[in-house]
């Protein structure tokens, strides 16, 4: 993909910031272990769906197609989770609703029709960078919710799944409402609100 390109797309607000996942990104950054397993999560399943799709995309229906693909991903989805509870069952079985989430959020973000058209490397790598968008932003609310809001910063690891490093947790309220639902999405409105600030005034460098 040639770097204008890349530019391009990292510019673009529709691979961070989408209705489809934000269930994923308000869900799963509670914590940093979370975070990195979906992480993983959304590129494994993002591949391989498009793998799949560009070499097999004549077998699929006309009528239906979506479903068909929402299938495809929800096998590796399965084989990723299936996998990584022979590592670790109980980070798994704590991850596992997140994990369903990320061929939710690969067939409805529209991502197989965009890239219908491009070869297969090209296809690849773009779906690989609309994953690690996506895991990368939820890694980034994560340190900043796990620490500010539990007072611990955790990784996969350890006979309970999850490793946690120094802890204490603040008392204060607006502090504890960071690990929440409502302030996920307010980290979430705060991050779109500067993307475009910064997006803008990109775009009026470029343009003077």
């Amino acid at each position: 993909m040639p770097p204008r390109l890349h530019r391009r797309f990292f510019w673009s607000v529709r691979p961070l910031f989408t209705l489809t996942g934000a269930g994923l990104l308000v869900t799963a950054s509670s914590r940093t272990a979370f975070a990195l397993l979906s992480a993983g999560a959304l590129v494994w399943v993002y591949a391989l769906t498009i793998l799949v799709y560009v070499l097999a995309g004549p077998l699929f229906p006309k009528q239906g197609k979506e479903t068909a693909l929402l299938f495809v991903s929800s096998f590796w989805g399965s084989l990723y989770f299936f996998l990584f509870s022979l590592v670790s069952p109980l980070l798994a079985l704590e991850t596992a609703f997140f994990i369903i989430l990320s061929p939710v959020t690969c067939v409805a973000s529209g991502l197989v029709k965009r890239l219908e058209n491009l070869r297969l490397k090209d296809a690849l790598i773009r779906a690989c960078l609309e994953a690690l968008t996506l895991g990368g932003a939820l890694l980034g609310l994560a340190l900043i919710r796990e620490p500010l809001g539990f007072g611990t910063l955790s990784l996969p690891g350890g006979s309970e799944g999850i490793v946690e490093f120094f802890g204490g947790g603040g008392e204060v309220f607006p502090v504890r409402v960071i690990g929440s639902s409502a302030g996920a999405f307010l980290l979430i409105g705060y991050g779109m609100a500067l993307f475009r600030r910064v997006k803008r005034k990109r775009l009026q460098e470029d343009a003077s």
